[in-house]
């Protein structure tokens, strides 16, 4: 019989389905990506924006108003790509791992507790920062980072990562690996606790009971924005160590030092009010169709 658990399931038709349930998050994902990118490219502007009399950018509109007359609209998607060819296999990795571990370790009537929910999302987000994300947003940010450039010298995505390659080798599409370790791993361990403590909150002693997607929508929204305020640190010291300018920081804990000492504290929640939109956006979306593509597959699959 069919388990309404993805990992527990292996029958053919289930993992076709599952299958599709992956490339229905990576879609979901993308999407998301396509409207709200250019507040991930402001934040990572700002972020790489370091301090200076005066500084590149005033703000938020000053860094947009800059970026649309000096490169037009398209300006503000620079480094788009990147991360639309990562959506699905990051949505694969993090759901997925996240569904193994958290079938390891449900208690015996199926509860998933907080902490539980913490510990994997911690192992979800770890999986995907390795597998995934590390390379998307170091290509990412050196695209974002090469059009401030006096002379940009990538021409694409694909020329792009050609050049990485040919001048700095596979590693240099893993810079920042630490970093965002710590920011991935921290980003899914405060979303599933968030998520999971919600849930659990609402569901009360009923475990059957039925999450309105709106409802799922703002819960996803809120771990989002947990998620900002907990780890933005950790994401201007990713976004430094990913950029062109990289070869300045001898580690994690040297940029980190560096930026205390010549920016002062603040400078660890640049581009913190960008990141907060889009990331709210992005949890809520991509939570309800999780949930809501989970239930579809539970009515229609589960049987006795």
């Amino acid at each position: 019989p069919c388990s309404s658990s993805e990992s527990e399931c292996n029958t053919p038709r289930c993992l076709a389905t599952h299958n599709q349930l992956t490339l229905q998050r990576g879609i979901a994902g993308g999407i998301e990506i396509c409207i709200t990118f250019p507040t991930e490219y402001v934040k990572t502007q700002l972020q790489l924006d370091e301090k200076a009399n005066p500084p590149k950018y005033r703000g938020i509109v000053d860094c947009v108003k800059q970026t649309v007359h000096s490169h037009g609209v398209g300006g503000l998607y620079r480094g788009l790509s990147s991360l639309l060819y990562g959506s699905i296999p990051k949505a694969a990795v993090r759901f997925g791992v996240f569904e193994f571990l958290s079938n390891k370790m449900r208690d015996e009537s199926g509860k998933l507790d907080g902490t539980r929910g913490l510990l994997c999302g911690l192992g979800a987000g770890v999986a995907e920062a390795v597998v995934v994300v590390c390379p998307m947003e170091t290509v990412k940010v050196k695209f974002i980072h090469d059009q401030t450039s006096a002379n940009p010298k990538y021409r694409g995505f694909f020329h792009g990562v050609r050049e990485i390659v040919r001048t700095q080798g596979l590693k240099g599409t893993y810079q920042g690996l630490t970093a965002t370790v710590l920011k991935q791993g921290s980003n899914q361990a405060i979303r599933f606790y968030v998520m999971t403590s919600l849930r659990n909150w609402y569901k009360g002693d009923d475990p059957n009971k039925v999450i309105n997607p709106l409802v799922t929508g703002v819960f996803g929204a809120i771990a989002g924005a947990a998620s900002v305020f907990g780890n933005t640190p950790l994401d201007v010291i990713k976004t430094r160590m990913q950029g062109l300018e990289a070869h300045k920081y001898k580690s994690t804990v040297d940029c980190a030092i560096k930026i205390m000492k010549h920016e002062g504290p603040v400078a660890f929640y640049k581009g913190t009010v960008p990141r907060l939109g889009r990331v709210c956006m992005d949890v809520a979306i991509v939570f309800i169709i999780y949930e809501e593509v989970v239930k579809v597959l539970n009515k229609v699959w589960k049987t006795d």
